[in-house]
């Protein structure tokens, strides 16, 4: 298309479906598909006109939101440990139109969607980290860098601190500790306190699985696609993304996010199947199967983290293959012991894009996970693997509104594609965002 003389766009990307009122879906994959054509053009600055879609459900923040997370998305790489790198994309910049009516908003989606970037690089370049680089130690490291997220006088408002394995030992956290002691780096739990709201108002909590590399333990896995078992802290990389993301927008919300980081090797150390451990809440777990081990390490951080008396908790975890049987690629599986933070979580993915689907959370499934030698067996059969894993989480988390999100078959992808996604960063900055609009 002929541009006028003397214009200051050098070229006119037109994109299609735009004409009539779009469902939130369809703008979603109107975004994706301009943000992969801008990419291509090899432009270093765009002026994106797309916000004023009239869009179903979505007012000014979350097109621009929806837009501009497509676009970091669509230029995101990772390439660190490549002797040739791929040429970095060309696109430095992206400018919204908008009128005077709505620039105030504007700048506010802005500076949320750029922190909304920060956090999605930051949870993918943790997944991504190859294993001798990414154990719990580096995971602590990256966590404190969170220090310095947050310019304009944010980072005295966090806090990072982490429990090493003598204190977690002190505590009685006897599961986290037989995930850990099998391997020669040390086991950390990390927690990161984010002061945004209002002094002594009750946090949001955030838990993260942090098995830096599961080989199964005892139990060991097969070796086709063990490799892939770098992505078991995943969890944790999301929720320290999301963290990343509320800190750089300056959230006012109070905030606690803990990592439960190990690694899971089999050795002369290395829990058996038929030990008996005693959690930090003082019930006994006898574990069938050592490649069960992230319920482990969670539970703890489940029952450590009630001491900051959080308004909520969400763990997140790739624990367990069965949820991807059940699920596949396309949502995270959610498990809740009250019904209106699930439906919170529930809006959250729904206004990302990044979805998940409730599963049950019955009384009924409880008893495979009886044991004849301990309060609770660590697994529960083959039948429902990701629910009996979610209702042994529930059991660590009675007093409090908790949800667990099992996001195996969503935050990683393997194949030709391999590599972490980032999920569900966006739906617990979107969760949590909500919480502090009220």
């Amino acid at each position: 298309m002929q541009l006028p003389a003397g214009s200051a766009l050098d070229r006119l990307l037109v994109t299609g479906g735009c004409d009539a009122t779009v469902s939130v879906a369809d703008f979603r994959k109107i975004a994706t598909a301009a943000a992969s054509a801008l990419k291509g053009t090899g432009a270093r600055t765009a002026l994106c006109a797309l916000a004023g879609t009239r869009v179903e459900g979505a007012d000014l923040a979350a097109r621009i939101r929806t837009l501009l997370s497509a676009v970091s998305l669509a230029v995101y790489r990772y390439d660190s440990y490549k002797s040739t790198k791929e040429p970095a994309a060309a696109l430095r910049s992206v400018a919204v139109l908008t009128d005077k009516r709505g620039e105030k908003t504007t700048r506010a989606a802005v500076r949320e969607a750029s922190a909304l970037k920060q956090g999605f690089d930051f949870a993918r370049d943790l997944g991504n980290e190859p294993p001798n680089v990414c154990h719990p130690t580096y995971l602590l490291q990256q966590a404190r860098m969170l220090k310095q997220a947050g310019k304009m006088g944010r980072a005295d408002k966090v806090k990072v601190s982490a429990l090493d394995e003598k204190k977690m030992t002190e505590l009685g956290m006897g599961a986290f500790m037989s995930v850990s002691r099998g391997s020669e780096q040390p086991g950390r739990m990390i927690i990161i306190e984010y002061k945004g709201g209002k002094r002594g108002e009750a946090p949001v909590a955030l838990v993260g699985k942090g098995i830096t590399f599961d080989t199964g333990g005892i139990s060991l896995k097969p070796g086709p696609g063990m490799d892939e078992m770098k992505f078991d802290m995943c969890g944790a990389a999301s929720v320290l993304g999301a963290t990343r993301a509320i800190i750089e927008a300056k959230l006012p919300i109070n905030l606690v996010t803990v990592v439960a980081a190990a690694e899971n090797m089999p050795s002369g150390r290395a829990s058996r199947p038929g030990d008996i451990v005693s959690t930090m809440s003082g019930q006994t777990v006898e574990i069938l199967n050592t490649d069960a081990e992230g319920r482990l390490v969670l539970c703890d951080a489940i029952t450590y983290v009630q001491k900051y008396k959080p308004s909520a908790i969400v763990d997140v975890a790739t624990l367990t293959g069965a949820i991807i049987i059940a699920l596949g690629s396309h949502a995270s599986g959610l498990y809740a012991n009250d019904d209106d933070l699930a439906e919170e979580l529930l809006g959250a993915g729904q206004r990302t894009g990044d979805r998940a689907w409730h599963m049950p959370l019955w009384d009924d499934y409880q008893k495979q996970l009886k044991s004849n030698f301990a309060d609770m067996a660590n697994i529960g059969g083959r039948e429902a693997g990701s629910v009996t894993a979610a209702c042994f989480l529930a059991r660590f988390a009675k007093e409090v509104p908790w949800a667990h999100l099992d996001v195996a078959g969503s935050a990683f992808q393997g194949g030709a594609a391999k590599g972490a996604t980032g999920r569900p960063v966006g739906l617990l900055f979107e969760f949590v965002r909500a919480r502090a609009q009220g």
